[in-house]
């Protein structure tokens, strides 16, 4: 992002303020403008926020499959932060581990969630066990007074 200032008066030069910046053949092309930026670190706080919402419903509810989907999310939180650093320090060569490490946690992130969705299907087909007697049938109180 470029500034110039023009007078002492303060006037900008805003054809150099590049927010949606048009492509320059001297500027490199994996620069991100600052809407991608905000997308990528916005993604990342939502992803980490909706973990925490998971692990609290997975508190209140007493279920701990949804413990499991939030510590299921954690490789895809890493796979995105990988990528926000990648393009921070400008996709330098000697980091280009980085890149490969943001696949694998984004192959590991997919089954982990597959996982994680399996036992909340089967936590959610079992039968609540609060509700019915040591036979299965449930039970039922009838006053006849």
């Amino acid at each position: 992002m470029r500034l110039k200032v023009g007078t002492l008066a303060g006037s900008f030069n805003l054809s150099t303020f590049n927010v949606f910046p048009i492509p320059n053949p001297q500027s490199p092309m994996h620069a991100l403008s600052i809407p991608t930026w905000i997308i990528h670190i916005s993604s990342v706080v939502e992803w980490i926020a909706a973990i925490w919402l998971i692990w609290t419903y997975g508190a209140i509810t007493g279920d701990r499959s949804w413990w499991a989907l939030s510590f299921a999310m954690l490789p895809a939180l890493v796979s995105a932060m990988c990528a926000c650093t990648w393009h921070f320090f400008d996709n330098l060569e000697s980091l280009e581990w980085i890149v490969t490490l943001q696949a694998s946690m984004t192959v590991v992130g997919n089954f982990t969630l597959c996982a994680a969705a399996g036992l909340i299907w089967r936590s959610a087909s079992q039968p609540n066990t609060k509700a019915t007697t040591t036979t299965g049938k449930s039970e039922t109180n009838i006053d006849a007074s």
